[in-house]
Formats: structure tokens, C-alpha cells, sequence
């Protein structure tokens, strides 16, 4: 691991100039302006009220000398004013930053996550979730810190400004002798704005990589906790999390080294001050009081100065922040739609024309394919595994951009189509079926929210007599939990199943559980499935016998070309590639499933 750690960039993250990424913020501020008002009008005030008290004391000095000592009373008294009034504005000036800083983070935050959301299903296949979350969160907190130090910044170059003013008023020779640190502090910022840069940049790639660490082992705790591995995956984190201790402590020297340097150069140019702003007072060119105002208006002026550099670490530290987020959000599509046609009353003729479609130019999955599905037919794939069958559901289902050919749905090329009423044409049952936390009813609801409660049940009872409804403690307010997990998988699949009955789509597509369940299930899984193919264009990625019996068509795909179809006892009297996966994977199926359920379900009443 080098200098700054061995942390790669995501494959979608781009590099954005200063002045881009100051231009981007301003979009966040722009309905805000009232606020922003607020705070300059704050932060002249304050900067007012931190010259004015260096003048008042000059002015008691003074007063001290000539003997005056009852004015003294009045400058405490205006000192003390003076310093309940800047509580005052400071209170006001940070509660609306506060507030700003709120509505921001939130604002940037919904963009952030709702981008991520829109992103194709490629887009995460190459990333990884725990490092989006990072961004989502992390690094947006980051982005709001900056607003906050821009903020303390520019109220520190208004008290700059002011008190140059008054350093030219009192004495201007000693003035412009001074002003020798600014383009010497200005310059090494400038040349160090690189350096901070990247080490900030690598620090939270690591602290992102330690996120996505503990999202994947937390995520796979049932299967470490299975094969007893909580040392090997805790080792892991720990990995992880040194890795990001070593970029961190090194980018945290890096960020720090220039500040103590400069305070070295200001704390010299301040003794050179007070040494011949001394000679100059001893020689009466100017009263001790105005010596003493000089000296303290030059340390204020000094400060916001010299304290540039630290400023300049978290603001790198926001921008690096800022340019993740914007990175995430202008991530492009790889799935374009050419136009925006509505979609209404899709009768599911599916025709792909000559496609040519690989994950990668290493990985060509299916070449010059053809294949028409008519209306409301059933069709059935199946093929080994990294044959090709996903592939086809998922270009269906518009997920992935095809490089070559054509794919039409009822004569249209997909690719005109308005993505989101396309696809809410569309019922999809994934492998692993999943479900989200919150009540069997929610899960059953989420394609179609105003589902009422006896139509859902009206078609509940019509699987397997409603059986597997009553197996559920609470019925459809049974909580399903994380993923589903308090659910058997057979429960998930119905529940799923559910889901699509529901939606109504025009086209289905699943993509059939491997995992074995008992006959009773899948007879009532069966009855699901009769039902939503009976009114829907059905594309089944088959691996249990009763679904490709079931099926009007079945097609065998081999490295990405149909290489058989026809009926299920068709193909098994031609005895070529289906018979052989029969023969594999099916035959073991082959006692009749409903047998089987009946018997179970007489055993148990």
C-alpha cells in the first residue's frame, strides 16, 4: 500500500474543479437566500463589534494616560454592551446557519439517495452498496460541515478587511510592512490545495471501504455464524478498519503540517511589529494607546490570515465530500431510451431480433439471438448454468442495454418506451425472493398500495384454500422481518407471487427458486402460478418440472442460442439437451406434486 493507501476510485467517479463544485453548492442555496441575507448581515455585525472593542481600549489607554480615569467606567460599560450584543448576534447568526446547514444536508441527502434509486441494475452490479450508503450519508454530513467553515471563513475575511482599514489609519508604513505574510501564506495555500486534496479523497475511500466492510459481513452474519467464522470475519473488519486508521493518520499529518509553519511566520512578523511599533511610540510618532490598537487589530488581521491553511483542510475535506456525492448523482445510464412513448394496455408480444448483448467485453452472453413470444403465451427456459436465461428476463425487463439488435414489445422498439409505465407492466419474481421489513399485507401491497384488504384476501383463499394464509400467526399483519427472514422460503415465494397478483401486470417474468420445499408448497406456489399466467405473457426461468409442464413452450439455451423447443413431451421424445437435464435435474421431481399436497393436506385435517 503506497503513501496514501491502495484505494481505488469507483468506475463512475469523476474529478470536479473548485469552481465547479462552489457553482454546484450554490443550486442547494439559491431557495434559501433569505437565510443567507440573514447571516451576511449577521457576520457584518459581528465583524463590527470584534473591531469596535480593540478601538474602545486604545481609547482607555489613552484615557489612563491623561489622567481621565472616570471615562474608564464608561469604555467598561461599553465593552460589556458591546459584548451582550455580540452574544446576541452570534446566537441569531448560528441558529439560522444551523437551520441552513439542516435543509441542505436533507435536500443534497433526497437527491443523492433518489439518484441511486433511478441508477440501472448494472450500476450496482459494479458497486459496491455500502460504499453508496457512505456517500448518501458520510459524505453529505461532510459537505454540510463546509458550508459551516465557509461561513466562519468569509467572518473572518470581513473582520480582515476592516480592521486593514483601521491598521492604515493608524500607522500605514508599519501597515504595508506587514502585509508582506499575505501572498506568502496565499501562495504556499494555493501549492498545498493538491496535496490536501488527494490525501482527503483517499482518506474517505478508505473510510467508505470500512462502511462497505461491515455491510457485507453484518449482511452474511447467518452464514458466518454457520460455518463458525465470527474470528474470520471479524479479522476482516479489522483489516478494513487498520487500513483506514494508516490513510487517515497519514492524511491527518498531511492536512495539519502547514498551519503550525505559518503561525511560526506570523508570530515572527508580530514581534517585528511590536518592535518597531515600540521604537515608533518611545519617539512619539504615535501614542502608546494607538501602539497597543495596532497590535491587536494586526493580530485579528493576522489571524483569519495564517488560520487560511487549517481552514483550507476542511474545506477540502467538503469539497472531496461534495465531489463524491455529485459524482454519485451524475453517475450516467447505460440503459438510454431513445423516446418516451406511453404504455398503456400492453398485450405482451415479445420479439428479440438479432440481439447481441455482453456484461463486458470479456463476457458475451448472448449472440445474434431470436426469439418471439406471442400474447399471453407461456414459455418456459431452461439451460446450465451461465447459459444465457437470466440474461433474457433481465433485457426484457430493461435493466441492461443490449449492444446489438432490436427487442419489440407488441411491434414497439423497447427502447421508446417510458421506462417507469413500461415496467409497471411488468410482474417480476426474482430467484431469491425478496421482501421488505414490515407486515405480510405491506410486502403484498408494494406494487399496488390501493389494494383494499378483502381483495387481497378474496385471492389468498383462492390458493390452496387459503391455507398458507392461516399458517402465518397474525395473518397479513404476520411481521416478515429483515428480508423475509422470519418467513420460510416457500411463505416468501407466495407471498411474492402475491405481490404480482395484485399489480396486475401484462408481462410476467420469474426467475424460479432453486431451493427445495415441500410438495403441499409448491402445489400452492402451482395454483399462484396458474393464476397470474392465465391472464399475463409468461417468461419462466424453470428449474422445477411442475413449472415446465406447465409452460405452452419451452426453449433450451445453450452459450446463448436456442438450440431446442418445443412441448415438454416433444422434447423428451427428440432426446437431445432437455432430455439430458431431465435426466439431471427434473427426474427426481417427477412424482406427481399434487398427489403429494393432497395427501399431505387430507393427512392433516
Amino acid at each position: 500500500m503506497g503513501f496514501f493507501g491502495s484505494f481505488s476510485a469507483e468506475k463512475y467517479d469523476r474529478q470536479y474543479s473548485d469552481r465547479q463544485l462552489f457553482r454546484r453548492a450554490m443550486q442547494y442555496f439559491k431557495p434559501h437566500w433569505k437565510a443567507l441575507v440573514l447571516l451576511l448581515v449577521t457576520v457584518l455585525l459581528i465583524s463590527a463589534i470584534s473591531s469596535l472593542q480593540p478601538l474602545i481600549i486604545a481609547s482607555g489607554v489613552d484615557r489612563l494616560s491623561e489622567g481621565a480615569l472616570t471615562r474608564v467606567y464608561w469604555i467598561i460599560a461599553g465593552l460589556l454592551g458591546l459584548g451582550l450584543l455580540n452574544y446576541a448576534v452570534n446566537y441569531v447568526n448560528r441558529f439560522t446557519l444551523v437551520k441552513l446547514l439542516a435543509d441542505i444536508i436533507v435536500t443534497l441527502s433526497e437527491t443523492a439517495f433518489s439518484a441511486s434509486m433511478y441508477h440501472d441494475l448494472s450500476f450496482y452490479d459494479e458497486t459496491n452498496t455500502g460504499k453508496i450508503i457512505s456517500r448518501i450519508t458520510s459524505d453529505t454530513q461532510e459537505f454540510g460541515n463546509l458550508v459551516s467553515i465557509l461561513s466562519d471563513v468569509f467572518t473572518q475575511l470581513i473582520q480582515a478587511v476592516v480592521l486593514l482599514v483601521v491598521l492604515f489609519t493608524i500607522e500605514w508604513r508599519l501597515t504595508l510592512l506587514s502585509l508582506i505574510i499575505v501572498p506568502l501564506t496565499m501562495t504556499a495555500t494555493y501549492m498545498y490545495r493538491k496535496l490536501a486534496r488527494k490525501a482527503t479523497r483517499q482518506g474517505m475511500r478508505a473510510m467508505a471501504n470500512v462502511n462497505a466492510t461491515i455491510k457485507e459481513t453484518i449482511s452474511g452474519i447467518s452464514v458466518a455464524k454457520n460455518f463458525r467464522q465470527e474470528n474470520s470475519i471479524y479479522d476482516e473488519f479489522d483489516e478494513a478498519n487498520r487500513e483506514s486508521y494508516t490513510v487517515n493518520v497519514r492524511r491527518g499529518i498531511i492536512l495539519h503540517l502547514m498551519f503550525p509553519s505559518l503561525r511560526m511566520i506570523g508570530g515572527a512578523a508580530t514581534a517585528l511589529m511590536v518592535y518597531y511599533g515600540g521604537l515608533t511610540a518611545v519617539e512619539g510618532a504615535i501614542t502608546v494607546g494607538a501602539w497597543y490598537l495596532f497590535l491587536q487589530s494586526l493580530d485579528r488581521f493576522l489571524w483569519p490570515i495564517l488560520n487560511l491553511s487549517t481552514f483550507w483542510t476542511n474545506i477540502q475535506n467538503g469539497l472531496a465530500a461534495a465531489e463524491r456525492v455529485f459524482a454519485l448523482i451524475d453517475a450516467q445510464p447505460t440503459v438510454n431510451q431513445s423516446d418516451n412513448k406511453p404504455v398503456t394496455n400492453v398485450k405482451g408480444e415479445i420479439e428479440f431480433i438479432n440481439i447481441g448483448f455482453a456484461y463486458n467485453e470479456k463476457e458475451c452472453v448472448l449472440r445474434d439471438f431470436n426469439l418471439h413470444i406471442h400474447p399471453g403465451e407461456t414459455l418456459a427456459i431452461v439451460g446450465h448454468t451461465g447459459s444465457g436465461k437470466t440474461s433474457i428476463a433481465r433485457l426484457i425487463e430493461r435493466f441492461y442495454e443490449f449492444q446489438r439488435g432490436t427487442i419489440l414489445i407488441d411491434g414497439q422498439d423497447i427502447s421508446t418506451f417510458d421506462l417507469a409505465q413500461y415496467r409497471s407492466q411488468l410482474g417480476i419474481v426474482s430467484q431469491v425472493p425478496f421482501l421488505f421489513s414490515g407486515t405480510v399485507l405491506d410486502n403484498i401491497r408494494y406494487g399496488n398500495p390501493q389494494t383494499g384488504v378483502k381483495d387481497i384476501l378474496t385471492v389468498a383463499r383462492q390458493i390452496g384454500d387459503g391455507d398458507w394464509l392461516d399458517t402465518l400467526p397474525n395473518g397479513l399483519q404476520t411481521p416478515v422481518g429483515e428480508r423475509g427472514g422470519q418467513l420460510s422460503m416457500g411463505q416468501r415465494q407466495l407471498i411474492s407471487l402475491m405481490r404480482v397478483l395484485v399489480s396486475d401486470p401484462s408481462i410476467f417474468i420469474l426467475d424460479e427458486a432453486t431451493a427445495s420445499i415441500d410438495p403441499f408448497t409448491e402445489w400452492q406456489i402451482q395454483q399462484a402460478l396458474d393464476m397470474i399466467m392465465k391472464k399475463t405473457t409468461s417468461i419462466l426461468i424453470a428449474h422445477r418440472l411442475s413449472t415446465v409442464k406447465a409452460a405452452d413452450r419451452i426453449i433450451t439455451i445453450e452459450n446463448g442460442k436456442i438450440i431446442e423447443e418445443g412441448n415438454h413431451q416433444q422434447l423428451l421424445e427428440i432426446g437431445g439437451h432437455y432430455a439430458n437435464l431431465y435426466d439431471t435435474y427434473f427426474r427426481h421431481q417427477s412424482l406427481s406434486y399434487v398427489e403429494n399436497a393432497m395427501s399431505l393436506k387430507q393427512s392433516a385435517s
